[in-house]
């Protein structure tokens, strides 16, 4: 069952994503299409996506050889209750990495 979740935003706006319902839950009656309000701001609903992201990419510049590009990704699901998370990916959290080096050519230089 898919519910419409309204997430209101720093800048006065307000954005509506696309929810599903719990699993095994259904409503005895629905009376009309609804809206419901998150319980968060879009910004803040996001804020702890954006500090996972943040996290490792800090993590993965500590290391002794940092690579030259690093790349996260990741998908992100809005709940209800948790305003948004990590999506999930078959039984597990979705996080895909992808780093990169550069092999430095004759002069020196990455290439």
């Amino acid at each position: 069952m898919t519910d419409l979740l309204r997430f209101e935003m720093d800048d006065g706006g307000s954005v509506v994503v696309a929810i599903t319902g719990e699993p095994g839950v259904a409503r005895a009656s629905k009376t009309g299409d609804s809206i419901r309000k998150a319980a968060v701001s879009l910004e803040d609903a996001l804020g702890s996506v954006r500090d996972a992201g943040a996290s490792a990419l800090r993590k993965f510049r500590e290391v002794a050889d940092p690579p030259h590009e690093i790349a996260i990704e990741f998908g992100v699901e809005f709940t209800a209750e948790a305003g948004a998370v990590i999506a999930r990916s078959a039984l597990a959290g979705h996080l895909q990495v992808t780093l990169t080096w550069q092999r430095p050519d004759s002069a020196g230089s990455p290439t």
